[in-house]
């Protein structure tokens, strides 16, 4: 997928649903920002500069899906025509990824989680978003735990896709790496991102047997900028969002993958043990990325998260 925005000027996409209020498509861009020091320039066309792709059922409930570390919503594209019949999906570009508009990038803005989650409050102000149901992959499970704690009125549930609050082992947490491991992956990545991409993009995807898939995901982290992947690296992995957790009040579906070196099963077990009355399922997946490698049970937990019958 990884189609062109949507025309959402047009009368059909201006429609509004249960989760679109009446002034979606009226400019809403050119707002004031959520927070001081994270705002858009006014007059900012958030549709083009995030490269926002509305899709679904009109009158569905909102799914926001929300990529990680060096994908784009391409990321998404097996899991949409699944969900699709009976949602309203929308997907964007963080700035710096995918089709986003790469001069509205700013390294002091995306050198904080603070500032992925004000493109997502962005994307919502754009469209006015209601209700929305977030589905983070990744890194983005933590930046909508921060977006909802800055504007809890805009989301009704959150979808936690191979979550990890922090990747730096602790005492008496386990993230999966230790301090070393993440200082020579950072390094390796500036020095030789290119190199880097190819060695990491087939561990982070796992199914050796399937090597179609870490090429692909190869071939989105080949694709961004490195200059300001580099940004986005730094800000995902020497992130630590573990007390962001408590601040979570909505429903809550943590997925993990039984095998995952990146989010590791503790991981899961954290995040689900810090957010109270959250559901935590294990899906027969391998890898960091369950939406390629297992989009069938991906939009499966999903739907009956949401009590959509299959």
């Amino acid at each position: 997928m990884n189609p062109e925005p949507t025309d959402d000027h047009s009368s059909r996409s201006r429609t509004s649903g249960p989760a679109f209020g009446s002034n979606a498509g009226s400019g809403l861009g050119s707002r004031e920002s959520h927070a001081p020091g994270e705002g858009k320039p006014v007059g900012t066309d958030i549709r083009r500069r995030n490269n926002i792709t509305v899709t679904g059922r009109v009158d569905g409930p909102v799914l926001l899906l929300a990529h990680g570390f060096g994908c784009d919503q391409n990321m998404w594209r097996l899991v949409v025509p699944l969900l699709a019949g009976d949602f309203r999906l929308v997907l964007f570009d963080y700035v710096g990824s995918g089709r986003s508009d790469p001069s509205a990038w700013n390294e002091r803005r995306y050198s904080s989680l603070e500032g992925y989650a004000s493109d997502v409050l962005d994307v919502c102000e754009e469209l006015d978003l209601r209700d929305v149901i977030f589905v983070g992959h990744s890194v983005s499970a933590m930046v909508g735990v921060l977006a909802a704690a800055r504007e809890p009125q805009r989301f009704s549930r959150l979808v936690m896709v191979a979550p990890s609050p922090r990747y730096i082992d602790e005492d008496g947490y386990r993230g999966g790496f230790g301090a070393d491991d993440i200082g020579e992956l950072l390094e390796s990545l500036e020095s030789n991102y290119l190199g880097w991409s190819a060695a990491m993009a087939p561990v982070i995807m796992g199914n050796q047997d399937r090597p179609e898939l870490g090429q692909e995901l190869n071939s989105s982290f080949c694709a961004t900028d490195p200059d300001m992947a580099r940004i986005f690296a730094r800000t995902t992995f020497l992130s630590d969002s573990r007390e962001e957790l408590k601040t979570v009040t909505v429903p809550t579906l943590v997925l993990e993958c039984k095998h995952d070196v990146i989010a590791p099963r503790e991981v899961g077990a954290y995040v689900n043990d810090a957010i109270p009355g959250s559901r935590l399922v294990t899906l027969e997946a391998t890898g960091h990325c369950p939406q390629l490698s297992a989009p069938q049970a991906t939009a499966v937990a999903i739907a009956d998260f949401l009590a959509v019958p299959r």
